[in-house]
């Protein structure tokens, strides 16, 4: 089997092995993590909606048969035990609908005049230079700040962000370090805290944010926790940035190697809501979701039983040739493309609207004001992980 997640030459260019695996073995075992892996588009996106699966399996067990964490990681269980991310009907769909009625689509669209400001300032920085790192100088910064406008951060606090942030997504990757997990740990606890001061602040004196919106949003007498609240906004950051960063990074990089992809789009703006759409298709930010199986099922002449997990492969799926004509192609004016980056089913990414906006607002924004964009030294790298694909860096030069 060439499948090997933690190889550096997999995680630097993983497409090759997704292009093998689809053809010979569509769904396979993988013995070190116990995961059922698919790579198919059908099946990837047919699993999605599988209500015999789920993000976790505490509502079907008894007390006595539910993961209980380990007291040293307990603060970092606690925000994904109370986030919709890892909650099933009819819990997610509690906290769903009382988000969903705050985090409406007026209320994306009432940013994109703060996220105009938000890119223009952070090119404004280096427009004069000549050169820019775009993950540091502007990717990162970006969706941190339109988060924490739409939460309500305060300026002096947003820097305390991204560096939470980055520490707990590590939990999600495939194996991480005992550091790592222990990072992990203290940023669920800063980043509580801080949110719990935030709303007993906005409870006295509300502001037009979601942060007091959460506050008070009530839905046929149910109110969210305060520790739902704090998941919520964990999620809606960790999520938001990641996804957000790595499209913008990942995506550029694509465009640069496919230079006609790229004048294409310059000559072109009108073309950005698609490119945006075929960015996260080429180069998915999220390789990797995983479900626990709920109840004992057969699929496609294979058995599962309740607790087995498995691997559902958008990276794999969103090349895959059944699905997405001449795939491993950039085609920037790609129309049928039903690319599962933002999920499936009742899972699907409740950010979607926010990222698109951001998305494109971010290459619009770029190509108007970068013009000739070029790479700047060496080729990137892609970071030492799997699941979240992101580069470590990518330096850039322009005219100006």
């Amino acid at each position: 089997m060439v499948f090997d997640p933690q190889a550096r030459d997999f995680q630097h260019n993983p497409y090759p092995v997704y292009d093998e695996l689809r053809s010979t073995t569509p769904v396979f075992f993988w013995e070190p993590w116990k995961i059922w892996f698919f790579t198919r588009y059908d099946d990837v996106n047919t699993l999605l909606r599988d209500r015999r699966l789920g993000r976790t399996m505490d509502h079907i067990l008894p007390p006595e048969q539910r993961y209980v964490p380990p007291p040293d990681i307990e603060p970092f269980t606690r925000l994904s035990s109370h986030s919709m991310f890892d909650k099933e009907p009819p819990e997610h769909t509690r906290l769903r609908g009382l988000v969903h009625k705050v985090f409406t689509p007026r209320r994306v669209e009432s940013l994109r005049e703060q996220i105009t400001a938000i890119t223009n300032k952070l090119l404004d920085a280096v427009v004069d230079k000549g050169e820019i790192e775009i993950l540091e100088d502007f990717a990162v910064p970006l969706p941190v700040n339109v988060i924490s406008e739409l939460l309500g951060v305060p300026d002096a606090d947003r820097h305390l962000l991204r560096p939470w942030s980055n520490n707990i997504v590590v939990m999600y990757e495939l194996g991480h370090t005992p550091e790592q997990e222990r990072l992990a740990v203290q940023s669920a606890v800063d980043f509580a805290d801080y949110l719990r001061n935030l709303a007993a602040e906005r409870r006295a004196n509300p502001k037009d944010d979601l942060i007091t919106a959460l506050v008070q949003v009530e839905e046929a007498g149910e109110r969210l926790t305060m520790d739902e609240l704090i998941s919520t906004c964990v999620l809606l950051l960790n999520a938001g940035h990641e996804a957000t960063v790595n499209v913008i990074g990942n995506g550029l990089w694509a465009l640069l190697r496919n230079p006609d992809q790229l004048r294409r789009l310059a000559a072109e703006p009108s073309l950005i809501p698609t490119a945006v759409e075929e960015l996260m298709r080429f180069d998915t930010p999220l390789q990797l979701f995983r479900r626990w199986v709920l109840e004992d099922f057969e699929y496609k002449g294979q058995h599962f039983k309740q607790g087995d997990e498995l691997g559902l492969m958008f990276g794999a799926a969103n090349r895959d040739p059944a699905r997405f004509p001449d795939p491993n192609t950039l085609d920037i004016t790609r129309q049928d493309n039903p690319h599962i980056s933002f999920g499936g089913g009742v899972h699907y990414c409740l950010g979607a609207p926010l990222a698109r906006l951001e998305l494109q607002m971010a290459y619009q924004t770029l190509l108007k004001r970068l013009p000739n964009m070029r790479l700047a030294g060496d080729a990137p790298t892609f970071k030492d992980a799997y699941v979240i694909r992101g580069l470590h860096e990518l330096r850039l030069k322009f005219d100006h």
